[in-house]
């Protein structure tokens, strides 16, 4: 259980921070970005659900909100993976349900999509492109051998995945609303007013 009696400790005043197991490390470290991204991540969720998406999907992605901090807490905690890990193979495998039943009632893409159409799906594509990035700072920070050794892997899947969602739901949530996907078109084919 997390008790917090002060908010402001000054321990980082100096640009570095504890990670879970004590370590200080600077603040711009691979592993803070790392799970810096995943927390903004997490940030943006909040804003799709004060957005309001049905309740069924506000629960899940609540869920998911909770799911980001058990990945903030295995990026925090650098050690053995197999020993201290909360992230694993059951999240991945709920998001994919997720993803399989949200697309079920999809028209097939035949286009590239842009972000847009209602409020609540340009929100989804802002927390999937915030995804990505977290799940490309996941991928710098497992680029050293040191760091990917003393890592969840389940992390950079989960991350996928979610990503995957985001870009799902926000086509499912523009489709309920009558919007359809707002189309790319590409270079020569603009339409002229």
């Amino acid at each position: 259980m997390v008790f917090l009696s002060c908010i402001y400790t000054k321990t980082g005043d100096d640009g570095f921070t504890a990670l879970g197991n004590g370590t200080r490390v600077s603040k711009d470290s691979a592993r803070v970005a790392a799970y810096g991204d995943v927390d903004e991540c997490s940030s943006v969720l909040g804003l799709v659900i004060a957005e309001g998406l049905d309740e069924q999907w506000n629960e899940r992605l609540a869920q998911v909100q909770n799911d980001l901090f058990d990945v903030g807490s295995d990026l925090c905690r650098p050690g053995d993976p197999k020993g201290e890990a909360r992230m694993g193979e059951a999240y991945v495998k709920r998001l994919e349900g997720w993803i399989d039943g949200a697309n079920s009632d999809l028209p097939d893409l035949t286009s590239f999509i842009l972000p847009g159409g209602t409020k609540g799906a340009a929100w989804l594509h802002l927390a999937r492109t915030v995804c990505r990035r977290a799940e490309r700072s996941v991928v710098t920070l497992f680029g050293d051998p040191e760091e990917a050794a003393q890592s969840n892997p389940q992390v950079l899947l989960y991350l996928n995945r979610l990503s995957d969602l985001l870009f799902v739901l926000a086509r499912y949530v523009n489709h309920a609303a009558g919007e359809g996907d707002v189309l790319w078109r590409p270079a020569g084919k603009v339409e002229e007013s």
